[in-house]
């Protein structure tokens, strides 16, 4: 199955070639399979390595000269899909594309089978994914269809719910507001239901929590709360792909964070990134669930080895979505 909505009509790149938006996908498969031979084993550094070797092998069977500028931390933290990472079976030769990702995204739901759980990565054109470095980020995102500005970091949670259900032609006691459920929240919990907000709380998963805002199916009109940076660039890669509006800001805990920023081009530490800011130019995000979730259904294993996966890779040029069901025998991918 390969169900296509397009927003817009193509627009050629020299980079980005058609080919490769279907070929992320099998990068992201492969990951989600592995990972999901790990599922409610309660084992997240199992499952987390596996999803990493695989996506690893993945990306060596790609004719690009890939970067990974956001991966699993530094080259002292991790032995593969580091940041700097060069990736790609043709390195020197190939297209130069910056990769962003997450070989499973929510390894704890992995380990505890809860939903939500992904394999997902972001490529776009050399120099236009933000390097953000392993912190936490405030983020703000809203659905497509609204005016732009309509969100603000710099302003109150209030204010922000306000403004979007005036855009919507709402009451705000009817905006529903996705938040990670964290006890770092709970004075933004109480603020949006004092307005009479319906709060979804998730357990992990905030790429999926913020991409949940593009589909009406969701009901979910707004995400709000901090949680990891590298989560924030690949939820900003996807709303580039598909609409809505996205404020981020690094949020620095200690002088050694601020200096692992420094080391990646970062100095003003207060900034309020937009959209364009993370992922700009042409590119791809592409997901393939692990465990199924509000986003994607999870790899389901069958008799006879069969397996089946369903992803979804969206491209920011031609605005294409292609949601992918893919049928898979064990061995392969």
């Amino acid at each position: 199955m390969n169900k296509e909505t397009s927003a817009s009509s193509p627009t050629a790149s020299h980079v980005l070639d058609r080919v490769l938006v279907l070929e992320m996908v099998r990068v992201t498969e492969a990951a989600a399979i592995a990972a999901s031979k790990l599922i409610g084993r309660g084992d997240e550094k199992a499952a987390d390595h596996a999803a990493v070797e695989a996506m690893r092998a993945a990306f060596d069977e790609l004719a690009i000269d890939g970067t990974v500028v956001i991966g699993e931390g530094e080259r002292d933290e991790a032995p593969m899909l580091y940041i700097g990472e060069k990736v790609g079976g043709a390195i020197g030769t190939g297209p130069k594309i910056d990769i962003a990702l997450d070989p499973l995204e929510g390894t704890t739901i992995t380990a505890k089978a809860g939903p939500n759980a992904l394999a997902v990565l972001a490529a776009a054109e050399a120099g236009c994914l933000l390097n953000a470095p392993d912190t936490y980020m405030e983020k703000l995102a809203v659905g497509p269809g609204y005016p732009e500005g309509v969100i603000d970091l710099a302003k109150s949670p209030s204010d922000n719910v306000r403004a979007v259900a005036a855009a919507k032609g709402v009451e705000p006691s009817e905006i529903i507001v996705c938040v990670l459920d964290r006890p770092r929240h709970a004075e933004l919990i109480a603020e949006l239901r004092g307005l009479g907000c319906g709060v979804v709380l998730i357990g992990d998963g905030d790429v999926a929590g913020v991409i949940a805002t593009t589909d009406p199916d969701t009901t979910i009109d707004m995400y709000m709360g901090s949680g990891g940076a590298p989560e924030g660039v690949l939820a900003a890669a996807a709303l580039r792909c598909v609409g809505g509006q996205f404020n981020g800001r690094l949020i620095f805990r200690n002088e050694d964070e601020k200096a692992r920023a420094r080391k990646w081009g970062i100095e003003d530490f207060d900034r309020i990134y937009k959209l364009e800011d993370l992922a700009k130019g042409d590119c791809i995000f592409a997901a393939t669930g692990v465990t199924s979730g509000s986003l994607l259904d999870g790899v389901k294993r069958l008799r006879g080895g069969r397996m089946t996966t369903e992803s979804v890779v969206m491209r920011a040029s031609s605005g294409t979505v292609r949601w992918i069901r893919g049928e898979h025998r064990t061995g392969q991918s």
